[in-house]
């Protein structure tokens, strides 16, 4: 097995993957609050991690995956309220199209999927150990976090002691003993209509403990790998990893993992900003045939720690790339294995991925394979190509029959275009230009692109 490495926001380095136990892996990602259904934000994590853990498992590594869901949360009584609704119907609600939007994907299901509204037995043991070792304390019915017991706390965030807030409410402030300090549990308030009994009054959980617990419940402390958008990483993960210390005197995971943030117009997509794409919108107006296959290819098309554009034009620039492999598709032996001298863009490709989750590099390995496989034409197996798209989560592509509303490509036409690319690589220009000449009296305009060449129609052939 090639070594992996990955980067670790805490020591800001990447770190090879050392499992705990030896060739198993835990994830845990966080997963949405479900107060309203997803953004194509919120599926950047769900997709980056699916991934991840397709990728470990092909290289030999049992992998769980949890992706937990949020159903506990103030936004979701402030939304409920706003609707007349109940909080619980509310969750319910979300939570089941959370499911669906997310199936939608095609990237199957994480191993775990735990509720933090079936984890306050576990939530409750957790704060009150916290308050039996001093790391907590209770006042009239609600539980806080004390900040500064935890000696680590700043380290995964890299920030200040004095640059924190908590971003809580003002309410309950003039309860804590150190305004950094942070709700564990809090007390049950008029107009809220879901809460739960706990030693120290009725009321429901605080955001933080709620992940600490679910992901215990499922992988243990010390696990391999924490995910979640580059937004959580303070106040959301920094908690996470104090309680943890505090509770258990051990770190609660290796390897820290932050994606980016998809933006629009220039600001993180969020529906506090008012300009979220919702997932099952994008999937719905992507091309016919191919939506979530786009959405997929999208989101690998950047690196999952850096910033990534959403735009209509971005998801067709999408779309492009999913049919250049479906037209590949249309000439490779199914099941048969490809030259082995082509062997070594394979070993590129999961190369890429090993180091750091580079899906952009190990695109443009699939892509240098596919150009290959043009050139050369007939007698190229897909098996290689069917291993790398399996691993992207696009394994079930087809051929593609049809290009945009016209009848399929003529095996002549995607000859001739094979021909005209070997003549390019050999820079028999002329032979080029006359190949192009041909397949435009055939009706199909050639459009050199970064992955290759594709026929374009200009009328019917």
């Amino acid at each position: 097995m090639r070594e992996i490495r990955l980067h670790d926001t805490r020591t800001g380095e990447l770190l090879p993957l050392q499992p705990r136990d030896p060739s198993k892996v835990g994830i845990y990602a966080c997963g949405p609050t479900v107060y309203s259904r997803i953004h194509i934000g919120n599926a950047r994590p769900f997709v980056v991690f699916s991934l991840l853990k397709r990728f470990l498992e092909s290289e030999g590594l049992q992998t769980t995956l949890v992706v937990n869901v949020t159903d506990v949360n103030d936004k979701i009584y402030d939304a409920a309220r706003a609707q007349d609704r109940s909080s619980e119907t509310l969750a319910k609600e979300m939570t089941d199209l959370y499911f669906v939007d997310t199936d939608a994907l095609g990237l199957g299901r994480p191993d775990h999927e735990p509720l933090a509204s079936e984890t306050i037995s576990s939530i409750v043991e957790y704060i009150q150990t916290l308050i039996d070792t001093g790391h907590a304390y209770a006042t009239e019915g609600d539980v806080f976090f004390r900040v500064r017991s935890d000696p680590g706390y700043g380290s995964l965030s890299h920030r200040r002691i004095e640059e924190m807030d908590q971003g809580e409410d003002k309410e309950g402030s003039d309860r804590k003993e150190d305004p950094l300090d942070f709700a564990l549990w809090k007390s049950h308030k008029q107009g809220e209509d879901t809460w739960w009994e706990a030693p120290w009054g009725q009321g429901r959980p605080g955001w933080h403990i709620e992940c600490s617990a679910m992901a215990e419940d499922a992988l243990g402390a010390g696990f391999d790998i924490h995910g979640g958008g580059s937004d959580l990483l303070f106040p959301h993960h920094e908690n996470e990893a104090a309680q943890t210390r505090a509770a258990r005197g051990v770190e609660l995971a290796r390897i820290w993992m932050h994606n980016g943030m998809i933006q629009s117009t220039g600001e993180k997509m969020a529906k506090s900003v008012g300009n979220i794409a919702p997932l099952h919108e994008v999937l719905d107006e992507a091309g016919e045939g191919s939506g979530r296959h786009a959405v997929v290819m999208y989101l690998v098309g950047g690196h999952y720690r850096q910033p990534l554009a959403f735009s209509r034009a971005e998801l067709e620039d999408a779309e492009r790339r999913v049919n250049r492999i479906r037209d590949a598709l249309r000439r490779l032996i199914a099941g048969d294995e490809s030259p082995p001298d082509m062997a070594g863009y394979r070993e590129a490709f999961s190369d890429a991925l090993a180091e750091d989750f580079n899906t952009p590099k190990a695109l443009a390995s699939l892509f240098e394979w596919v150009r290959e496989a043009n050139r050369r034409g007939q007698g190229v197996g897909d098996r290689d190509l069917r291993e790398m798209l399996e691993i992207l989560g696009l394994g079930d592509l087809t051929a593609r029959e049809t290009v945009g509303d016209v009848a399929g490509i003529d095996p002549e036409a995607l000859e001739l275009l094979a021909r005209r690319e070997a003549a390019r690589s050999e820079r028999d220009f002329e032979a080029a230009d006359r190949l192009r000449d041909e397949l435009s009296a055939r009706g199909w305009e050639i459009r050199d692109g970064a992955e290759g060449s594709e026929l374009i129609p200009t009328a019917k052939p």
